[in-house]
């Protein structure tokens, strides 16, 4: 679900709580090291989740949460903030010369440059919650 969080949004606390949870507390976003990601460059958003006033050469960027649940997309455009919820049951990356996130049919491809090469280690602890998460030990982590 894409919501449009530049001021405060009821429906989007909400949704997001009950979808992929509460934020962590502050304690465990210390022991987990961080659950935010630095800033990855958009290159390419689906029709679907492209915001109405888009700027198609203007420089986009997003930065991913973790939550119990699932993870949730930040992404700018102009001056306004959007946030796409994406549970874990309905999460799907692929990883190829570009890195992408998928879910309902809707996704976000983002450069694999410096600031993806930073976030290595946040996907794969994004990837590790969603294993743990669904119970999917047959994988090899």
């Amino acid at each position: 679900m894409l919501f449009n969080t530049t001021y405060k949004n009821i429906d989007y606390s909400k949704e997001s709580n009950l979808l992929v949870g509460p934020p962590f507390s502050f304690f465990n976003k210390i022991k987990m090291r961080g659950v935010g990601s630095s800033r990855l460059i958009i290159e390419e958003l689906s029709a679907q989740l492209q915001p109405k006033n888009s700027l198609s050469n203007a420089i986009s960027y997003a930065n991913i949460e973790l939550r119990d649940k699932g993870v949730i997309v930040h992404f700018g455009n102009k001056l306004d903030r959007y946030s796409w919820i994406v549970p874990y049951y309905r999460l799907v990356t692929y990883s190829n010369k570009r890195f992408s996130i998928h879910s309902n049919g809707h996704f976000i491809k983002f450069k694999k440059n410096r600031n993806y090469r930073n976030n290595k280690k946040f996907i794969a602890k994004m990837m590790d919650m969603k294993i743990s998460h669904l119970k999917l030990g047959y994988y090899d982590v």
